[in-house]
């Protein structure tokens, strides 16, 4: 034996650990619906906000995931995200790249609603 078939084994055992990981918080909160509409996913509580607000000059895309949806913030535009549900650590996970913002909620539930709580449109809206 030449000791890869430890280190195989640790990989694995890690890459596994990592899955559990990210798979924890998604079997705690599905909803028993298993409704993963906006008003679904509201319903379940424990929500924190974070603000996210486009003060630039052009358009901001917005990422929320794990639902690898994309939202646009025009100048000027704020919107929510708000994780529902349980989490380990912290809620939120954020990543800023050029013209682009992409939230992780590691609670695998959230919404982006507008500032009076209703739901912000997914998608291009040029």
């Amino acid at each position: 034996m030449d000791g890869r078939d430890g280190e195989a084994r640790d990989d694995t055992a890690a890459r596994r650990a990592g899955t559990e990981r990210l798979m924890e918080p998604l079997r705690a909160n599905m909803p028993a619906d298993k409704d993963i509409s906006f008003e679904g996913i509201r319903s379940m509580g424990n929500p924190v906000p974070l603000l996210v607000q486009n003060d630039g000059t052009g358009v901001l895309q917005l990422w929320l995931e794990p639902f690898g949806q994309d939202y646009w913030l025009n100048p000027g535009e704020s919107v929510y995200v708000t994780s529902y549900g349980m989490w380990n650590d912290h809620p939120f996970e954020v990543v800023h790249e050029q013209d682009c913002i992409t939230v992780w909620a590691t609670s695998w539930f959230a919404t982006v609603s507008d500032l009076s709580g209703a739901e912000f449109p997914a998608g291009s809206r040029s």
